[in-house]
């Protein structure tokens, strides 16, 4: 067979092969390049008409310039091939933008901007729609939790520190927990996107063409501009001082991080020597046909791990040199639209994950006596200082417990031969579901939380 000319084949978009956190999902629509395109066609359309809204350029123009700005009549790998050129997609958009608005109107297309106040503009546009659909899923999961936590308050299962059995808590509490984090991440989500501003300041953030193509209060252009394409109004173009994307990157990699800590407990308490939860329609193996992987957590969990690195990038950008920088803006792209894909693809996937989360507490409930009763030491430390001592209680409970493993007996039948215990009601105190402490409380007070 005669090799192919290039061996990579044709270009063709990212549909996401490797990414199956985000394939097909809306976050993945909404960040496409479709959609860059449509966004800044939007953010371009809406400086017309801001324009004509203060007198500075004819409705016919406003009119005409947003009926060109349509993504079918322009050919986005064509623009992205150009756009190494000028190092932005803007300046051969524009070119195009005007010839399609024709002679009579097309000097109204960009007037008095430069590429990086369509670009930023365009990009709070992408962001804005994007976490549309991530908070709806984060909706989701947070009603599906809250669910779990209610139906599961008492279900007793062993508390786990630095990988051991530590004390009893519940089910519960555990899923009230996932879904305050789930709260926090949709709090931090819903601000940052409420917050996310138009920009618009020119070629070095001073409005001054503005002004020279006849503006009388060119600071009055900006909020105008902000209404026309549904942003806030900033304080001052921020063209170098990157606040929101910033407040992005720290709100995306919260919500994947939040996301997996979820996951992280999921994938331990489902491994096959625990099963005390399941995923609901957990994934296949190429090999192993008895397998039921946790592929909702997995992918979680992945996600989890690639946001920090990309929110690092975001935050490096925040040292940007001058008025307009020469790569710190750049470096934001696509570190930023995979952080919106991961954090919405995670999204999606916590919500299917807690929907279907399947919960066993009759084996949470076995394995509180891995420890042969060990796990109410802590309670029994307490209770027999009062009785015994707090060295007698201290060295009797250091040797009952090791005589637990080695004859393999219950704390409980060791402590009911201590002569100076037959009184007491040793069923209750070793009883691991009666040591949950405020765990049903707290999973109320948490709940609470709308």
């Amino acid at each position: 067979m005669t090799p192919s000319a290039d061996p990579a084949g044709p270009a063709d978009p990212d549909t996401g092969l490797l990414a199956p956190g985000w394939a097909g999902s809306a976050a993945a629509a909404a960040t496409g390049d479709t959609a860059y395109l449509r966004a800044l066609l939007d953010a371009e359309a809406a400086l017309t008409r801001a324009q004509a809204s203060l007198g500075l350029a004819p409705a016919e123009a406003a009119t005409a310039v947003t009926e060109a700005a349509d993504p079918d009549r322009f050919d986005a790998r064509s623009l992205a091939e150009r756009a190494r050129a000028g190092g932005n997609p803007v300046i051969p958009l524009v070119a195009e933008l005007t010839r399609a608005v024709g002679e009579e109107h097309g000097q109204y297309v960009h007037r008095g901007a430069t590429s990086q106040d369509i670009m930023d503009t365009a990009t709070m546009l992408v962001a804005r729609r994007a976490l549309a659909p991530v908070l709806a899923d984060l909706g989701r999961t947070e009603r599906a939790l809250a669910r779990l936590a209610a139906e599961h308050r008492d279900s007793a299962l062993p508390g786990r520190t630095l990988t051991q059995h530590a004390v009893p808590t519940t089910f519960g509490l555990k899923a009230a927990g996932w879904r305050s984090l789930v709260l926090d991440a949709r709090d931090r989500v819903s601000a940052v996107r409420n917050s996310l501003p138009a920009q618009l300041g020119g070629a070095a953030g001073t409005l001054a063409a503005f002004g020279a193509y006849g503006a009388p209060e060119p600071a009055l252009l900006p909020p105008a501009y902000a209404r026309e394409v549904g942003l806030r109004a900033a304080d001052l173009p921020w063209h170098t001082l990157r606040t929101p994307i910033a407040d992005l990157a720290g709100c995306l990699a919260f919500t994947a991080g939040a996301l997996g800590k979820i996951a992280a407990d999921v994938l331990t308490l489902s491994r096959t020597e625990i099963a005390e939860v399941a995923e609901g329609s957990g994934g296949g193996s190429s090999a192993m046909p008895h397998k039921a992987n946790p592929v909702r957590a997995t992918l979680l969990a992945a996600a989890a791990r690639r946001a920090p690195q990309l929110a690092a990038t975001l935050y490096a950008a925040l040292v940007a040199e001058d008025e307009r920088p020469a790569g710190a803006w750049h470096a934001e792209w696509e570190p930023l639209r995979d952080l919106l894909r991961l954090a919405g693809g995670a999204a999606r996937d916590a919500a299917e994950l807690a929907e279907g989360l399947q919960v066993r507490p009759d084996t949470m409930r076995e394995h509180l006596g891995l420890t042969h009763g060990l796990i109410v030491s802590e309670r029994l430390s307490a209770e027999l200082a009062g009785l015994l001592g707090r060295a007698r209680a201290k060295s009797l409970l250091t040797d009952l417990a090791q005589r637990t493993y080695t004859e393999s007996r219950t704390l409980g039948e060791l402590l009911s031969e201590v002569p100076e215990l037959r009184e007491v009601d040793l069923a209750g105190l070793t009883d691991p579901t009666r040591y949950t402490g405020c765990a049903g409380v707290l999973t109320d007070r948490a709940l609470e939380r709308r």
